[in-house]
């Protein structure tokens, strides 16, 4: 199995183990080009603009009220400004509203917070986790991986997922945006080597749900739910595309021989019954007769001569 690392902004670097080609190694980068931005498990720049916000705001408090105290600003007043302001910028947070943050205390579950405004002790509560619980985007692929009928294919697919339970993604996974990627990447390839190239080329779909079903197996317990898993791509070598176009044309061949056969024989058997017909009453005979040869003078645009005696036998009293 290629193993991939990640860097610090989400994206995957690296190469599988062993020599893919260069087209494969191009059309996995372009799937990577898609996947959303990994969760952080810092604040990001929202929150880090609040705490700057309000540490000014506590230090310029903190130190006006000194300064009403003492009568002046010293060296006092500076630190008892910075070290309520510090506790300030650990005590009040926020949360955007796609964000729950898990807050440990003594480093144990306490709760989840979010959105919004929330407050934490600072020094024995801090932020695990900021999930994000909007609907996530992770490409991946299985490269060279063998059908049942021993058939290598690349293939790339997509899956959307979200986090449904933010404190299960932080305590039962240590990275649940790998652990997806990794355990999407392992059932697609374990779902090809159970079927056959047609299969994997004709029913896509019933793949696409397979693989839905087998992932949300393992990302379930991490309370992460799979919402869809879409195959991109699927590269077979071009000689055995050769190979398989000619089989799918000879197949339509035998399929339109079947129907001329079938219809041959609808025809044969209304022949069979306009014979007996025309067995049975002779004036039918002949009027289906004329009726050929008048449709053979309007193809060829001429002129029939017929003897009288044919005409005046319409006139005979059977």
């Amino acid at each position: 199995m290629g193993l991939f690392n990640r860097d610090s902004a989400g994206r995957q670097a690296g190469t599988p183990e062993g020599a893919p080609s260069r087209g494969s190694t191009a059309a996995f980068a372009d799937i990577e080009m898609h996947n959303s931005p990994r969760t952080r498990h810092v604040d990001d720049n929202a929150p880090n603009v609040f705490a700057a916000f309000v540490f000014a705001v506590l230090f310029a408090l903190a130190s006006g009220a000194g300064y009403l105290v003492a009568r002046e600003v010293n060296i006092w007043v500076l630190c008892v400004g910075f070290a309520v302001a510090v506790a300030g910028i650990f005590t009040v947070r926020i949360a955007s509203q796609w964000e729950r943050a898990i807050v440990l205390r003594f480093g144990t579950f306490n709760r989840v917070a979010g959105p919004g405004l929330f407050l934490t002790i600072p020094f024995v509560e801090h932020i695990a986790l900021r999930a994000d619980l909007r609907v996530m985007l992770t490409g991946f692929s299985a490269e060279e991986t063998l059908t049942s009928d021993l058939v290598p294919v690349n293939v790339d697919a997509a899956v959307f997922w979200m986090v449904w339970d933010a404190e299960k993604a932080c305590m039962e996974v240590e990275d649940y945006y790998d652990a997806v990627s990794m355990a999407a990447q392992t059932a697609l390839r374990d779902a090809i080597g159970r079927k056959s190239i047609s299969d994997v080329t004709i029913h896509r779909d019933k793949l696409d749900q397979e693989l839905r079903e087998k992932i949300e197996e393992k990302t379930n317990p991490w309370g992460i739910s799979i919402l869809s898993v879409e195959i991109r791509d699927i590269v077979i070598p071009k000689d055995l595309q050769k190979d398989m176009a000619a089989a799918a044309k000879a197949e339509r061949e035998k399929d339109a021989r079947i129907v001329l056969a079938e219809v041959e024989k609808d025809i044969a058997a209304m022949l069979l019954e306009a014979t007996e017909v025309y067995r049975k009453d002779e004036m039918a005979f002949e009027l289906r007769s004329m009726h050929l040869l008048s449709e053979g003078v309007k193809e060829s645009n001429g002129t029939l001569v017929i003897p009288s005696a044919y005409s005046e036998g319409f006139k005979r009293d059977k």
